[in-house]
Parts: structure tokens; sequence; C-alpha cells
């Protein structure tokens, strides 16, 4: 009972307006009316601080001649102080961008506020009506019902402020009334409890009005603001919250924190298991992450899997810290989803302005450089910005525009690599190798552009002139030799990849099998959904697939089932250490004699010395690459590589 109580007038003296028969809200909304409301009262206030003060002068006047002279001047003087305070710092909050949110705290200061000023003028009749002149009593009069007026105007979209306000004065009023017996004086009460039964039934009548248009308008703009999804603020409502939070810092210099959230696995839910995954995914995530936040914050969905959240009034870099990661701690728990659980991650990218930045521009391109090095960190990173981001982020956006005109600067080459067959000791095919001649850069690492190229799209353009250079060199090679092509994830979300593949083979007019596609498991584990249909069309052509970096990903076994693999590759970590490490060496021994089963051959990645080759021959390797048969060479070498006997003599059986 007594926390039903208690819960009741805290709801009271925020204005909740159920409490007096008001349309019932939610917290949220319940916020939203009380900013409009807020709104209202300072947009009054000047006005009504004015009032006050020259209200208090004139009353000082009015009392000059009289026995409480020294005791009017002294209320007068604080009274009108006060109010110029107070006017002067309405004003300065007007200047500021009104918040979308206000606390029941914040509501509860303005009703203080309104009871203290109502009862400094309820004092009045009682402190100076009885030893006033006739002409100071009608001062009195008119000063207290003005401002009984005033304050039921100044509150009129809350009530329990306009109560606060008006009842000292009403009280002191009725207590200066009942001092005397005059008949005329019982009128007068009469007169003034209806006078404030009008008003404050006009002041819960405006208000409830009020509420009403207030909660049609927040769910009107909800249609524009939210996002259909997840509930969530979207870009639009987040870049509102963003240029508030900069008029409030060029203003106030009330300093805010931006934080740039991206999902590690989205894509690989969304591909994997479905897009009603997927959006359901979303859907948990969205509501785990506003847990996290304070009340008046929202986190906002910006993008596909990007959330984002503006914090207001930072006191402190490490309070954005702890936001974050309870950002990151809220993916431990998996999702349930479908009846699967999966595992979820993200990563964290957070900006301080004004340290970082005073402009949207620049606040969102520092937050996205920080979220780009959070990202590559790995999974559950939380990075503030550092100017060296920057630093980072001017070079991948000149990489990029300088990788956007590679090719008709013909910039781009392929090197090829042999695969030796160790049963036939000859060369039966290359890996085609990108590498990039950059003018000033000098030869660029795939490492380097690649990752450029997939975020940006221009992997397909790349892509596809990879395929077209690959199948016109092997044009040339005799027709026991076959050529392999890497293909990345995203290039399987390009419909046309199947119609490039058939040209390009068609136009150099070779045999489908001759052209081998390598893909790397942790392709198939994020895009496996999307692939399949290109792969399995590519195999009913003839073109044949091989699983690069086996053994580095996770459901090796389970993909070996789904396609028909002509090789699997092993990943050179394995081939490195396998004479040094025993589990190393007990690893290629599995995969080898799996591979032998499933009747698929195996390639060694990474050969570099004799003592490797010799163990892999020991072990039944199909074939192997690496340093030692030869480094990567330019396309008009390759015939040369064919035709060296030495070659095969050196690593004869």
């Amino acid at each position: 009972m007594r926390t039903r109580l208690t819960s009741f007038f805290a709801r009271l003296l925020a204005g909740d307006l159920s409490v007096f028969g008001g349309p019932a809200t939610d917290d949220t909304m319940a916020g939203h009316i009380r900013a409009e409301q807020m709104a209202l009262v300072l947009g009054y206030s000047v006005g009504i601080m004015l009032a006050n003060a020259c209200n208090a002068i004139v009353l000082a006047i009015a009392l000059w001649h009289s026995p409480d002279r020294e005791l009017a001047l002294i209320w007068a003087i604080v009274v009108a102080s006060a109010a110029i305070a107070f006017g002067l710092q309405s004003h300065t909050a007007r200047r500021i961008t009104k918040p979308q949110f206000v606390s029941r705290h914040a509501m509860h200061r303005l009703v203080r506020n309104a009871f203290v000023l109502g009862a400094a003028w309820g004092i009045v009749p009682v402190a100076f009506f009885a030893d006033a002149a006739s002409g100071g009593q009608l001062v009195i009069t008119c000063l207290c019902s003005g401002m009984l007026a005033g304050g039921a105007l100044a509150f009129a979209t809350i009530p329990v402020a306009a109560i606060a306000f008006t009842a000292p004065i009403f009280v002191g009023i009725a207590i200066c009334l009942s001092r005397d017996g005059d008949p005329a004086y019982v009128l007068v009460a009469i007169l003034v409890v209806v006078y404030g039964t009008v008003l404050l039934r006009a002041v819960f009548v405006y208000s409830f009005s009020f509420a009403r248009r207030v909660i049609r308008q927040v769910e009107a703009e909800r249609t524009v603001r939210q996002d259909p999804l997840t509930l969530l603020p979207n870009r639009f409502a987040f870049n509102e919250t963003l240029d508030a939070a900069l008029k409030r810092l060029a203003l106030s210099g009330e300093a805010f924190a931006v934080l740039l959230l991206d999902l590690d696995r989205f894509k690989e839910v969304n591909d994997k298991f479905g897009h009603p995954a997927g959006d359901e995914f979303l859907v948990q995530v969205a509501s785990r992450l506003q847990r996290c936040t304070r009340a008046a914050e929202h986190v906002a969905r910006i993008g596909g899997d990007e959330f984002a959240l503006v914090m207001a009034n930072l006191a402190r870099p490490d309070d954005a810290l702890e936001i974050a990661e309870r950002f990151v701690a809220s993916f431990t728990a998996p999702f349930e989803i479908e009846g699967r659980q999966i595992i979820g991650a993200t990563s964290v990218g957070i900006v301080l302005a004004p340290r970082d930045g005073s402009t949207q521009l620049d606040i969102m391109k520092n937050a996205d450089a920080a979220l780009y090095r959070a990202k590559k960190a790995g999974p559950g990173t939380v990075c503030f910005f550092e100017a060296s981001d920057d630093r980072m982020s001017r070079d991948r956006k000149a990489l990029q525009a300088d990788l956007e005109g590679a090719i008709a600067r013909d910039e781009l080459f392929l090197v090829f690599q042999p695969f030796l067959d160790l049963a036939a000791n000859r060369i039966t095919g290359f890996e085609a190798l990108l590498r990039w001649q950059h003018p000033q850069r000098g030869l660029v690492p795939p490492s380097e552009f690649i990752a450029v190229a997939e975020e940006t799209g221009l992997i397909h353009e790349i892509g596809e002139w990879v395929i077209g250079r690959a199948c016109a060199a092997l044009a040339g090679w005799p027709e026991d030799v076959r050529v392999a092509v890497n293909f990345s994830a995203a290039q399987f979300h390009n419909t046309t990849i199947l119609q490039t593949i058939v040209q390009a083979l068609a136009d150099a007019n070779i045999a489908p099998h001759r052209f081998e596609i390598e893909i790397t498991e942790s392709m198939l584990l994020s895009k496996y959904g999307a692939a399949g249909a290109i792969l399995t069309a590519l195999l009913e052509l003839g073109v044949t697939l091989a699983l690069d970096d086996f053994g580095t990903g996770f459901s090796s076994l389970t993909y070996l089932r789904k396609l028909p693999f002509s090789r699997i590759k092993i990943d050179q970590s394995f081939i490195r250490d396998m004479l040094v490490q025993p589990d190393c060496a007990a690893i290629v021994k599995s995969v080898i004699s799996l591979a032998r089963d499933l009747d698929i051959d195996v390639v060694a990645e990474g050969v570099e010395t004799a003592d490797q080759l010799d163990y892999l021959r020991q072990i039944g390797c199909d074939e192997v690459q690496g340093y030692l048969i030869s480094r990567p060479v330019p396309a008009d070498a390759v015939l040369k590589l064919l035709d060296m006997k030495k070659l095969r003599a050196i690593f004869a059986a």
C-alpha cells in the first residue's frame, strides 16, 4: 500500500495526467509530453517572470507609506531578483534545442519552483493587506488576481504545477478574508472560489486536449522517425538527435558522445538461415541494446546491421565506455531464433564531442573510422577514435579512389603460381593471383586493396576482369593444364557472375573443366545460402571447385558433403609446422586420408623446403604449391616454366 501511494505521488508530481483522469501513457510517451509541456512553460516564463518582477515593484511602491514598508521592500527585492534570474535562465534554455524527452525529476523541480513562487505571492495578503490603506488593498487584490490568472496561463498544460502555484495564493486570500467579519468579504470569498474553480477547470480541459494532441503528433512522427522492424529510431531521427546535441554543444558547451555499432555476424545469420531469421535477430538485438541505455536515450538503427547512440550531457569518457561495454556484454547469451541458438557479437566505435569533432560530418566520419579499427581487432572490441584512425580513413578513401581507375589505367595484372602433381611429377595447373602496381605506392598487397574492393562493390568489376584475363591466358596453355581463380564472398551477390564466366570461357574457347573456382570456408559459412544456386549451375557447366584454406573454418566436413569439390587445399599454416609440431602433422595426414576416402584431390599450400616435399610424398599428397616449386610468375613466363625439364628432374621421386 505504501509503495502504491509513493508511486501515485511520484506520478502526480511528474505531471502524469492519468492521475487526474487524463489519457494514460507509457513512460516514453509521458517523457515526450513532459518535453512539450516544458517547452510551453519556458515560452511563457520570460514574460511571466518579467510580470512578477514588475508586480513586486508595484507592490513595494503601493505600500511605501504602510507600516510594513520595510518588510514589503525586502519581499519585493527578493521576488524581483529571483524572477529576473529565473527569466534569464529560461531565456538561455529556450535558445538550446528543445529536448525530445524530459524526465520526471525535471518536472518535480518545475512543480517545486511553481509552489515556491506561489507561496511568495500567498504571503502578500496575509502579511500586508490588513495594515494597508484602501489604495494598497486594492493593489494587493488586483495583483493577487492577476497572479492567479497568469499562473493558470503559464501552467495551463500541467495541472499539478498550476495547483502548486495557485493554491498558496488562494490559501493566503482565505486567511486574509477570515480575519474580518465584514459580509462583503464573504461575497469576495465566494467569488474567489468560483474564480478558482473556473480557472482549474479550464486548466484541466486544456491540458487533456494538449496531451492528446501531443500523443497524436508523436505517433504520426514515429512513422517517419521509427524503424518499422525494430521500432527503434531510424537514421532520420538519429540525425535530428545529433543535430540537437551539436546545437547544445555550441550554445552551452554540453559535451556528448556518439557510439557506432556494427553486428559482426548478421550477414552469416541472414544468409545461412534466411531473411526471417535475420529480421528476428535484429529485433532481439534492438531489444537488448535498448536495455543497456539510460532512460532518456534511444539506440537508433541507422543501417541494415548498424546501430548508433547519442549520449547527451557526457560527464566523462568512461561513461561512454561503460555503455559500450554493456552493449558488448549483451551479446554474451545466445539468441533463440526459430529453435536455434545463434551466437552474436558487436564491435563499437566511440567519438567524443567536441574533442573528436564539432560537425555531423566529422563526428560520423570519425565514428566510422573508430568502428573500422574495432572490427579489425575482432568481435566484441570497443575503440575510441584516435588521430591515427583519421589518417587510416583518409588512406582508405584515397586507395579506393585510386582503385576505381586501376583497370582503365592498366595497373592491375595477374601472376601465376604452379601446382605440382607429385605422382606425375609435372605442373598440372596455375593459381591466378591478382596484383596492383600503383604509380606512387608501388606494389600494393591484395590484403590491402581486396577488402576495399569488397566494401565498395568494385570487386565485381575487378572480378570480371580477373576471370577474362585468366581465361585468355589459359587459352595459350596446353590442354591438360588448368587455371584456378579465387572468388570472394561478395562476388556471389552479383547475379551476372555466372554469365561472366560462361562468356569468358566461350571467348577464350576453352573447356569448362580447365577453369577452377577456389572458395574459402569462411565464404561458405557466411554466404552459402546466396552462393549455392550459382555454384550448382557452374558445377553443372563443368567448372571444377576447390575448397581453399581447409581446416581454418568451422564446418569443413559439412560443406564437403554439400558440394562436390574436386580439390581441397590444406592451409599453409599446417604445412609450415607439420615437421615440428605433431598435431599439425596429424591434421595433414588425417585430411589426406579423408580426401582419399571421398575421392577428392589434396593440394598442400606453402611448401618451402625439400623436407616438407618429401614428407608430403610419403603420406600420399596429390599436389603441392609453394616457393620451393616456383614463385608466382607473369603470364608470359608460364610456358617457359612448363617446358623446364630441369624442374621435373629436381622434383623427381
